[in-house]
Order: C-alpha cells, then structure tokens, then sequence
C-alpha cells in the first residue's frame, strides 16, 4: 500500500465510469474521496446507471460535469478526448454487461467507446449478485481483461440487493481507491526493460495421439507478461496455451519442452529479467510412435529419458545485471523444495506455488506462494496469503523492480 495515496493522485486525471447497478450510489463516495485526494474527476455516467443516481450530483461533487452521451457533446469525438487525457479510467460498479462488452470490444455508448480509445491503465470494480458474478460467462470476460492488463477489484461477500447475501457486492470506495492508486504508482517502471516470461505446461508425445502433460493452464504466466507489458515493459511470451495475450506482447508457442528450451534459451541472451513460470516436463518418451498405439497390441513399453533443464540453463548462463525468476509448484515442504532449487539453480528469485488445495494452483485464478530470494541478497522469505494470479504478478514485479535497483547494470 502506498504511503501517501495524495502524492500519487494529486493532478492525476481520473474518468470514472459509473453504470448501472444498484451499487451505483458508492461511487459518488468514490468520486468524492478520489476529488479530496487531489484527482481530476471526470464522471462518464450510463443510462444505466441514470436510473439508479443523478447527472447533477456528479457533476456538483467532480472537477468536471458529469457526460452522459457519445452525441449530446459539444465535442464531436468525446471519447477519444477523454480516452487520450485520461491518467487512469475507472468503473465501478462495473455491470455484467459492461464487462462483457469490453471484453468483446462493444462500444455502443460513451462508456465504452472511451474504454476502447484509451491506452491509460483501466481499474475495474466488478458489482451484482452472487450468481451472475460466479457464471462462466462473466469469469470468462474477467479473464481476458485481466490477461490484457486491466486491474480487477475483485467484489466482496455481503449484503446485496433484494436482501440476498452473498459474493458480488462492490467493493469499498477505500480499497478501490487503493486500486487506482496502486496502478498510478506503478506507472511505467518496468519501461524500456525487456522481459521473457513463459507460460503454460509442456506436452511429451508417447504416440500420434497421446502425450505426457503437467497440470498447467498458464494463467500465472499469462499474468506476469500482461502485468509486465502494463508497466512499460518489453514482452516476449513462451507460451503453450491459447490463452490471450495483453496488447504489445510478443507471442512465441511452443508445445514441448524441447521447444520451449530452444525458444528461450535463443532470447534469453538480450532479457534483462526472465520469468520461468512454465510447468516444463521433467521427462519426455525416449521414442515416441508415429502412429497410434493400438490397445489391442497391449500396454506399451514407455521409456523416459530427461528434458532439457531450462532453468539450470539459464543460472549457468545468466549475464550480469538480469533477474532470473524460477517458479517451484509444490505440494508439501514449499520452503524447504523452493530453497533447494533456489541454491542449484542460480537463480535470483524463487516462487514457490502451493498447488495442494483447490483454491491455489493449477487452473484456479488464485495462489498462495512464498518468494524466496538468493541468499546474497539478505532477503527473508516472503509468504503471501491468497491472491489473485494478478495480484502476485504485481508483487513479483515490484520485487523484481526493487532488485534492478540494486544491482549494477
């Protein structure tokens, strides 16, 4: 959390994007607490969101009236001039709806046109009931923002409309503020800086069709090069999986642990930080079948041999002044595995990932983690509670900028 929010805010243009839900009514509390922190407010209210407060209440507590319409402006393109002049937008409450058209580029009204002209940073602060929020449609749509760098306030548990309890509710003005705030701070610190980050599990083929696998969705990884590219970043992603990528984002995919070895061990030379966060086999079939295996010809005799050990390879090659960051999914033991790694490995910071329970790991969009660092850094081990994969993304990547700081480049 920043120290002085004020220091951060003061002068920073603010569109705030209001639409319709109930909830609608805390952002005049947010409005005003981001106008008493120094911010230039501009609200861009809905229909929606009329039917729930008013245009003249915004537009008497912001530092400009409140816009209501792409085409009852003066301004024959408002949502290029408020995208363009825009610091930081933010929408809270953010609707189903809104979430769901700006996931699939929709701009029909001023709200979202001004979200697809911008390329300011974006907090969202999603809000509605327990049942719309948990469906696979709208997590789907939270993704893919999240992947293109755009921070969510995930919503809390507590009362909501109609008397219902449960999660949706829009989260407190304070910690929406610590959002925005969060986002404005980090600015572009990882500017000019040129990162390779990898992403997804491997895949070994034993024949044709069938293949050895570790339990990846690559949505860490995927997290760490959009949070990355948010910052300024250079962004070059190894990838096996079809997930999306944030804008300005190299893709390279790759489906075996051989291929990811040669992708990134050919760029790795010219990174100022890699962030090894692939789940890459351990083994692969020593020879695989070109064709299918037959069950009728019984069980097959599968002879393992090593992968490349990309990780070790890079400690052995790491040039001065780059960050190496290793990933260590574990299910007992984490500090005791993580730190093992850490020594053999050479590498400077070690992310050990708790994949034993449901709630952290594979497929989930949460984790729990402990960041060990080398121990010639004289760091503690660092044990965070259960965040989002976005969220550890950002603390990794404020580690790794503290780092860069520290060492001679």
């Amino acid at each position: 959390m920043v120290d002085d929010p004020g220091a951060v805010l003061a002068g920073r243009r603010v569109v705030l994007g209001v639409t319709g839900g109930i909830a609608a009514y805390k952002a005049v509390e947010l409005c005003r607490r981001l106008v008493d922190l120094g911010a230039h407010v501009v609200p861009v209210l809905t229909e929606g969101a009329l039917r729930f407060v008013g245009e003249s209440t915004f537009s008497a507590l912001a530092s400009e009236p409140a816009r209501t319409s792409l085409f009852d402006d003066v301004d024959p393109i408002p949502h290029t001039r408020l995208g363009r002049a825009a610091d930081v937008v933010v929408v809270a409450p953010a609707t189903a709806a809104l979430l769901g058209r700006y996931a699939a580029g929709i701009s029909d009204d001023l709200l979202t046109a001004t979200l697809l002209a911008t390329r300011a940073p974006v907090v969202v602060a999603p809000a509605m009931h327990t049942e719309m929020w948990e469906h696979p449609a709208v997590q789907g749509n939270v993704a893919t923002l999240r992947a293109r760098g755009v921070e969510v306030v995930d919503p809390e548990a507590g009362r909501l409309a109609g008397g219902d309890v449960g999660e949706g509710r829009l989260a407190d003005p304070a910690r929406i503020v610590d959002g925005v705030v969060g986002v404005l701070a980090r600015g572009h610190d990882l500017a000019g800086v040129r990162v390779l980050v990898t992403a997804g599990g491997t895949r070994e083929a034993i024949d044709a069709v069938r293949f050895i696998a570790n339990r990846s969705s690559g949505k860490m990884g995927h997290a760490v090069a959009g949070a990355a590219a948010r910052r300024g970043a250079a962004v070059t992603l190894v990838t096996t999986v079809s997930r999306p990528v944030a804008a300005g984002v190299e893709r390279v995919e790759v489906e075996t642990a051989e291929e990811m070895a040669q992708a990134v061990l050919a760029r790795a030379g010219a990174a100022d930080v890699v962030v090894m966060a692939a789940a890459v086999a351990d083994f692969r079939p020593k020879a695989p079948s070109p064709g299918k295996l037959k069950k009728r010809d019984g069980v097959p005799e599968v002879v393992l041999e090593p992968t490349p050990d990309i990780l070790a390879t890079l400690g052995e090659r790491k040039p001065a002044g780059q960050v190496l960051v290793g990933f260590a999914a574990e299910t007992d033991d984490l500090h005791r595995n993580a730190a093992a790694k850490l020594d053999a490995k050479n590498v400077d910071i070690m992310v050990a990932n708790d994949v034993s329970g449901p709630d952290a790991g594979f497929e989930v969009d949460t984790n729990r983690a402990i960041l060990l660092y080398s121990h010639d850094r004289g760091l503690p081990a660092e044990e965070t509670p259960l965040v989002s994969k976005g969220d550890l993304a950002d603390l990794l990547l404020d580690r790794i900028v503290a780092q860069r700081e520290k060492e001679p480049r």
